[in-house]
């Protein structure tokens, strides 16, 4: 094994630290926080879900092997802290990481953690498991990995096909908590147990999340909160009310809309409010398989015809950005923007050419003012789906196609594009992480479960592989940029934009470090206290 002092990018070193303490407050014990949320995720299962609505919540529940620092606001491969794992090296070879675990660690029900439960976890993530997920909308960000196996109870190996430094960003992500080996998937989606700093307690769907804090967890005096209250209010206007109100103390995170966040701040001038870039770009999915849009010059008539601009001035108030799958920087590590962007396919700035050519592409197909192309369009019922939704049926009549909306519940959505049961939708692509891995092999290669367009090109999975593979940064942002191009030019699934949103949080709230560049990474929550 490799040694050194400090995380590379390679991910070539061992990293032996003490988990991060936190910044220095005059911190208090007790106080139960109370957050407003606008939806119901379908389950409790980390694993099995795929919004926010579920990770952020129950994220408290769990730890991870690794974790990005909570208190830094751009997560990084610098940022990456232990939890469940004391250390980490590779091997000379890059192919073997190794984790040496945290002995003493508890469950919430009271069995000890082992590196079994390690073994577990990604044994039920890759299909080996005896035991099989609902769902399991990740399965792809671990293609790499060929086995996991343990030496004692208290050091893991994770092997690899290849070299992939980002293996460490992925297990680093809100969306990678370790579960138990002795309670099955079914339990974990109404009753998940963890070793976090909080403890489950009951989930009302359509009403509330409780959790409550765990007495026994491993870091001593922490949590400092009694508990955390998810209450589920779908109207923004009773959000506001109650927000005001001194009901909440805090918004569900980067959901309050630009309009919203006005009215907000005006009727509690001394809240805190961040406005955060969502890494999770606006999509439009076109499901390849289906009739007349198996054709690309059909798919590519309707990428010409986004007027990227109108969406963010609707919607954003102007505040949004435009960019390609990856986040734009410079909240993004990783993403393409400026002179390099606008040179890609459907991102020039004459919108009234590039509708003219997707006409004449329609025209060419038989389709015109007489011969319109009728269409559903399918998204989740809420408004960060539903509203971009509609302008992008608007946007298609430019081109004699005429959508009509289907707004399906979160339960329903997201199974229905897993089993590409839909034709064309307005999606939101629902990051994890700013990380080339986790994008293109979630999103883009062939046969990922969250492929839900069907896009497949063996070329560009070659060169997702080799940008994985890859330990220097510079060298994998131009093969990260060279794939981007690729999207652009077979418009496997155009970004529309990204959009921003806003979090709220009275004075007496501390503690709490908002992240720039995931909405699902910063939820741990233990070191968040209420000065009362």
């Amino acid at each position: 094994m490799r040694r050194g002092s400090r995380l590379l990018a390679g991910g070539c070193v061992v990293v032996a630290v003490t988990a991060g303490m936190g910044p220095a407050f005059a911190q208090q014990h007790g106080g139960v926080l109370r957050i407003f949320s606008s939806n119901s995720p379908a389950s409790m299962s980390i694993h099995e879900e795929s919004t926010r609505y579920a990770v952020t919540p129950v994220m408290a529940v769990f730890n991870n092997l690794v974790l990005f620092d909570q208190h830094i606001p751009q997560n990084s491969f610098e940022t990456i802290r232990p939890e469940l794992a004391e250390s980490w090296s590779w091997d000379e070879a890059r192919t073997a990481l190794t984790f040496t675990l945290r002995p003493g660690v508890t469950w919430h029900d009271g069995q000890p953690f082992t590196a079994r439960d390690v073994k577990c976890t990604w044994d039920l993530l890759t299909g080996n498991a005896e035991q099989k997920l609902r769902v399991n909308p990740r399965k792809s960000w671990y293609r790499n990995l060929d086995a996991v196996t343990t030496e004692g109870d208290y050091r893991v190996t994770f092997h690899l096909k290849r070299p992939q430094p980002s293996l460490l960003a992925l297990l680093a992500s809100g969306a990678s908590p370790v579960y138990p080996c002795h309670v099955p998937p079914a339990q974990m989606r109404t009753h998940p147990i963890g070793t976090g700093p909080f403890k489950f307690v009951e989930f009302k769907p359509n009403e509330s999340i409780k959790l409550v804090r765990n007495p026994d967890y491993w870091k001593k005096d922490r949590p400092y909160l009694d508990g955390i209250e998810y209450s589920i209010v779908p109207s923004p206007a009773t959000q506001v009310l109650a927000f005001t109100a001194g009901k909440f103390d805090m918004s569900f995170p980067y959901a309050v809309t630009i309009p919203l966040l006005k009215d907000l701040q005006r009727q509690a001038p001394d809240a805190h409010c961040d406005l955060t870039l969502d890494n999770g770009s606006r999509t439009m999915i076109v499901n390849r398989t289906k009739p007349p849009f198996d054709n690309p010059d059909l798919r590519r008539a309707m990428a010409l015809a986004l007027d990227r601009r109108a969406f963010i001035d609707i919607l954003t108030e102007g505040k949004g950005v435009i960019g390609g799958a990856m986040l734009p920087p410079p909240e993004g590590l990783w993403g393409i923007s400026g002179d390099r962007l606008a040179e890609l396919p459907g991102y020039d700035a004459d919108l009234e050419k590039r509708r003219e050519d997707a006409r004449a592409i329609m025209r060419r197909l038989g389709y015109g003012p007489d011969n319109r192309l009728p269409v559903t369009v399918t998204t989740r019922n809420i408004p960060g789906y539903r509203d971009p939704a509609v302008i992008l049926i608007s946007q298609l009549k430019e081109i004699y196609i005429d959508g009509q909306l289907d707004a399906l519940d979160t339960a329903v959505y997201f199974p229905k594009l897993l089993r590409k049961d839909y034709t064309v939708g307005l999606a939101i692509t629902e990051t994890a992480l700013d990380d080339p891995d986790q994008m293109f092999f979630e999103n883009y290669i062939c046969g990922a479960e969250r492929n839900y367009t069907g896009y497949c090109n063996p070329e560009f999975d070659k060169l997702v592989a080799r940008q994985s593979a890859e330990p220097d940064i510079e060298k994998r942002r131009e093969l990260v940029w060279q794939l981007e191009r690729m999207l652009a030019e077979e418009f496997a699934r155009p970004v529309i934009f990204y959009t921003r949103g806003g979090t709220c949080w009275h004075p007496r709230v501390k503690g709490f470090t908002l992240i720039v560049n995931s909405l699902f990474n910063g939820w741990r929550m233990e070191d968040v206290w209420l000065d009362r």
